[in-house]
């Protein structure tokens, strides 16, 4: 069974702990560190990152922070990008570049085998061949699971072909809703779906149904698309992020938002 099956449903992405463009140190480490050991003081047992997010920062302050790591905690890590010396992110799909990857996560992360690593697709390309390399990396024992991220129905059914495997991480939201067919799919399947952006990434969801809503559950536009998300299907697992110790509360506190049927038809129509 996926350890993932057994994470709570609200974890933690710590990509927005490097700097601008998460893309450098952050201003403040000290707080970063706060904010991840209050996420496991809080119950948090699934942690995303990449070691590609700074790069290498987050990952670096993950084990400052946590090191030695409790035992229940998943962390899941991608691989398949890059980033140059200004910021840009680039593919690093090649056998030898998805090897490094995995050992630098290992390095940076303190860790003999990374719990789950997402092969990170950067288009509609075959990726076969790309899994295949992770799919050997955990037969050698450095991996324990295997996801993908960023890809289309047809690619996910391809890589199972190759590997089992144990999410996908997609672009998904109350607005952004192109992949309600993969997200039935993967719940029939028993695989996680984990929606990177839940709240809009760098361009928060504006509607103002989100306030009617939260209004009456006294809660906020976020903490409402966040709950949407996790009545959507059960296999949803969340990863919101923050730089804050009071928006990680708050994003932690929506498992305890009980949206009712009319809610969730108010905020299915906001994708028209």
């Amino acid at each position: 069974m996926s350890v993932l099956r057994n994470v709570k449903r609200v974890g933690y992405g710590a990509m927005q702990l490097a700097g601008p463009g998460v893309f450098g140190p952050p201003a403040d480490p000290d707080a970063a560190v706060a904010v991840l050991r209050r996420a496991v003081e809080l119950g948090v047992d699934h942690i995303d990152t990449s070691d590609y997010y700074g790069p290498y920062v987050v990952n670096e302050l993950i084990a400052r922070a946590l090191r030695p790591y409790p035992a229940d905690l998943v962390i899941v890590t991608k691989i398949g990008a890059r980033r140059d010396d200004t910021g840009n992110w680039l593919p690093a799909l090649a056998p030898a570049e998805l090897r490094s990857a995995v050992h630098d996560n290992l390095t940076r992360l303190g860790v003999e085998r990374l719990d789950v690593v997402n092969l990170r697709v950067m288009d509609e390309s075959p990726l076969e061949e790309s899994f295949a390399v992770l799919a050997a990396l955990r037969e050698e024992g450095l991996v324990g699971e295997l996801g993908i991220s960023n890809v289309t129905l047809p690619q996910l059914e391809k890589a199972r072909e190759v590997a089992p495997v144990s999410c996908v991480q997609n672009h998904y939201n109350v607005t952004e809703r192109g992949d309600d067919a993969l997200v039935d799919r993967t719940n029939e399947l028993g695989i996680a779906y984990v929606p990177f952006f839940p709240l809009g990434g760098f361009q928060p969801i504006q509607a103002e149904v989100l306030h009617t809503v939260a209004s009456r559950h006294g809660a906020t536009d976020r903490q409402v698309a966040l709950a949407w998300l996790l009545a959507r299907s059960p296999n949803i697992l969340l990863i919101p992020g923050t730089k804050t110790l009071a928006h990680l509360e708050q994003n932690l506190a929506v498992a305890d938002i009980d949206l009712t049927a009319e809610d969730i038809a108010e905020l299915d129509a906001i994708a028209g």
